[in-house]
């Protein structure tokens, strides 16, 4: 299929991208190997998916990528996007494609990102082949070369922004007392599955001021006054994003709407703090800040919680927006900011927005308004 000019752009950029970091780490060859829980690098380089156990592409300087695959069904789909020269079968048990091309390369210094899920008995051949050769890790490089979106990338999250708000549409509208929480995910795949959805994570709570953190749907059925919190994050074209809201069966109480105000006022501090070359710190201490300021600092701790947002891309959950992480955050980089977690005001609460560092500031990149939105559905 021969490959448009938008995507040849988009091809020679990341070449690019990925050659300078290569040449600033001392590589002289990179290996994207991709279990099949972490695809974002073999998708970055080959813009295809893949259904295989594992899959990995091979890219140098000198000449074009090939990739690999377990599974062969794999192999004619990513030769068709015209992004590798060719594709080949890996085999664990005999990775000869694989070792023989890096034994012709007999490179100085090889980088394996997501070097640390590499099985051992595949390091085994990789060492084997290279007896010369030093491995190290290109996690961090690979994580660095993906951090700044290109419009290409983000001409696809846009599209990804509407399918969550469609996504948070059909939510609200199924609530009602009596429907059990994987009725509402049901609705919610079938909407965002429609508009091309590859894919959706997504977890639920629903209740009063009990819920203490989300989980996989259940069969809890709803209640008159139960606030339903959900994280909803759909893949398109590879790309993920999530927006995070909560919703009340009927008219929301005082206390629902307090908690509402807090989290309101800690996502809108998060926005306010990020520009470029803050770090992922400083966007999540401005979160903090606000509920160390009410008295629920302790709520902002891993006793509740996780992180205050993650980074957005060809992974669901990339860098962490946490204090602590010091990860330079640029233009063009894409996050959440999601001060998710338990108060004992009303219960976990779950609000959150994906935003694009600008020159000026960020851009919230949905049009689903922040709001604690109430359920016309009460008998």
């Amino acid at each position: 299929m021969p490959i448009t000019a938008e995507d040849q752009a988009e091809l020679a950029l990341r070449h690019r991208k990925v050659s300078e970091a290569m040449a600033a780490g001392g590589l002289d060859a990179l290996l994207a190997y991709g279990p099949g829980w972490r695809r974002e690098n073999v998708r970055y380089l080959t813009d295809t998916p893949a259904v295989g156990s594992a899959a990995a592409v091979l890219f140098t300087r000198q000449a074009e990528p090939v990739a690999f695959s377990t599974a062969r069904a794999d192999l004619a789909p990513a030769e068709r996007t015209g992004w590798v020269a060719q594709a080949a079968p890996l085999v664990m048990a005999d990775p000869a494609e694989l070792t023989g091309r890096l034994a012709d390369l007999h490179p100085r210094r090889l980088g394996i990102a997501h070097h640390e899920l590499v099985p051992a008995l595949l390091m085994r051949a990789i060492g084997k082949a290279l007896p010369d050769t030093e491995i190290t890790s290109a996690t961090k490089l690979m994580d660095g070369v993906r951090l700044v979106k290109s419009d290409w990338e983000l001409a696809r999250m846009r599209r990804a922004a509407e399918v969550c708000a469609a996504g948070w549409e059909a939510f609200v509208e199924v609530l009602e007392p009596g429907l059990p929480e994987y009725r509402i995910v049901a609705e919610v795949e079938s909407r965002i599955k429609a508009m091309g959805a590859e894919d959706n994570f997504m977890l639920i709570a629903s209740g009063k001021d009990e819920v203490r953190g989300m989980t996989a749907p259940s069969p809890r059925t709803l209640e008159a006054g139960d606030m339903v919190r959900t994280e909803l994050t759909p893949q398109l074209d590879g790309y993920w994003l999530q927006i995070c809201r909560s919703a009340v069966v009927g008219p929301a109480s005082e206390v629902q709407k307090r908690s509402f105000e807090l989290f309101d006022e800690a996502v809108a501090a998060g926005i306010a703090a990020t520009r470029p070359g803050v770090t992922a710190h400083d966007v999540a201490k401005a979160q903090n800040d606000v509920f160390r300021s009410r008295g629920f600092g302790e709520y902002c701790t891993s006793k509740y919680t996780r992180v205050r947002g993650h980074g957005h891309g060809l992974h669901l959950d990339e860098t962490p927006i946490i204090e602590g992480n010091e990860t330079v955050l640029p233009e063009n980089a894409v996050f959440i900011i999601h001060p998710n977690t338990y108060t004992p005001i009303a219960g976990y609460h779950v609000l959150g927005d994906p935003v694009r560092v600008t020159a000026a500031g960020c851009e919230v990149l949905i049009g689903t308004e922040r709001k604690l939105f109430e359920s016309g559905g009460v008998a």
